[in-house]
C-alpha cells in the first residue's frame, strides 16, 4: 500500500511539472515582413536572381538556334563541318549548364548571396526567440510559418510581435 502511495504522489508530482511547462509560438513569417532590412534584401535576391534567370534563359535561347541552324544547313555541311558545329552546340550548352549551376546551384551565388544578406537577419530573429524563451521560461516556442503542423494556436500565446519589439520594431 505504502509503494502504491509513493507511486501515486510521483505521478501527481510528475503531472504536476510537465502541466506547468509554458508553450508559445511565432509566425516567423510575418515577423520578417515587419523588418524592412529582410524585405529590402529579398528584393534584391529576387532582382539578381531574375537577372540570372534571364542570363541563363537567353544562353540556352542562343544554343536552341544554334541546334536549330545546324538542322537546317545539315545537308549542306561536310563531315568535318557537322563534327565542328556539333562540338560547338555541346560546348555552349555545357557552359549555360554550368552558368546556372554557379548561379543556382546548391553553393551557388544566389545561396552565396542569401547568406550575406538574409542570414544575420535570421541569426538576430533567432536570438530574440531564444532570449524571450529564457526570460518568459518557455518550454518550447514553435514557428506557425514553418509548415509545422500545428492545426490550431490561440493567439493569446503568439509572441511574434514581442520578438519585433525585442529587435527594435513596432507594429
Amino acid at each position: 500500500m505504502k509503494k502504491i502511495g509513493i507511486l501515486l504522489g510521483l505521478f501527481i508530482l510528475t503531472s504536476a511539472l510537465a502541466t506547468a511547462q509554458k508553450y508559445a509560438f511565432v509566425d516567423s513569417e510575418y515577423i520578417r515582413k515587419n523588418i524592412p532590412a529582410f524585405t529590402t534584401a529579398q528584393e534584391q535576391l529576387d532582382k539578381l536572381s531574375k537577372q540570372w534567370e534571364k542570363e541563363v534563359a537567353d544562353g540556352y535561347a542562343v544554343v536552341d538556334q544554334m541546334y536549330k541552324s545546324y538542322q537546317n544547313e545539315s545537308v549542306l555541311l561536310s563531315q568535318d563541318m557537322k563534327a565542328k558545329r556539333e562540338e560547338a552546340i555541346v560546348a555552349k550548352e555545357k557552359e549555360m549548364k554550368d552558368l546556372q549551376n554557379k548561379y543556382f546551384g546548391v553553393d551557388g551565388d544566389l545561396f552565396k548571396k542569401r547568406e550575406e544578406l538574409v542570414k544575420p537577419i535570421q541569426d538576430e530573429i533567432l536570438k530574440a526567440i531564444k532570449e524571450i524563451a529564457v526570460d518568459g521560461s518557455y518550454a518550447a516556442i514553435f514557428d506557425t510559418a514553418a509548415g509545422g503542423n500545428i492545426l490550431f494556436a490561440n493567439p493569446k500565446f503568439d509572441i511574434s510581435d514581442q520578438v519585433l519589439e525585442k529587435l527594435g520594431y513596432k507594429n
